[in-house]
């Protein structure tokens, strides 16, 4: 006669419970504590562009391998609500439409998709930058990007 008490049930049930989590989550993460991927799509005229959300509001961003650091449009910037005054425009750039200053910013946060990057280096350019473009100072701390025929996927 076969004997079953509640209690080794319970244990059988709790033990296949934490397998069958565990293995989900391995099978989630890539053992590195986890790996978010963003994918972005080739627009019809050929380039990046996405919507980030940089501290919590969402910008149109063009992705550029090509600048530096993040540089932010003055309207861009206003609307997130940084705001640097003339003194603060200390730097000289070279953008697609000539040279312009540029002041130096902090932001707290940029994230596409789940690609998200902590404190992130940043330029606010005062004239000449036609749209925001998502620079190194982003791509750079992700754990890589890759560009296809379709389209360019972010890992974090």
């Amino acid at each position: 006669m076969i004997r079953i008490d509640l209690r080794s049930v319970a244990i059988i049930a709790l033990a296949v419970a934490s397998s069958l989590t565990t293995a989900y989550w391995l099978d989630r993460f890539d053992g590195r504590g986890g790996q978010a991927q963003a994918a972005i799509a080739r627009s019809a005229d050929g380039h990046y562009w996405t919507q980030a959300m940089v501290d919590g509001q969402p910008v149109r961003m063009l992705v550029d391998t090509g600048a530096s650091v993040v540089a932010l449009t003055r309207q861009d910037a206003a609307a997130l609500g940084v705001t640097p005054d003339a003194s603060q425009f200390t730097l000289k750039v070279q953008t697609a439409a000539g040279a312009a200053r540029a002041a130096p910013v902090q932001l707290a946060q940029i994230a596409v998709g789940g690609a998200r990057v902590e404190r992130v280096t940043a330029l606010v350019v005062e004239d000449g930058l036609p749209h925001s473009l998502l620079g190194m100072s982003y791509l750079g701390r992700l754990n890589g990007f890759q560009a296809g025929p379709d389209g360019l996927t972010l890992k974090s």
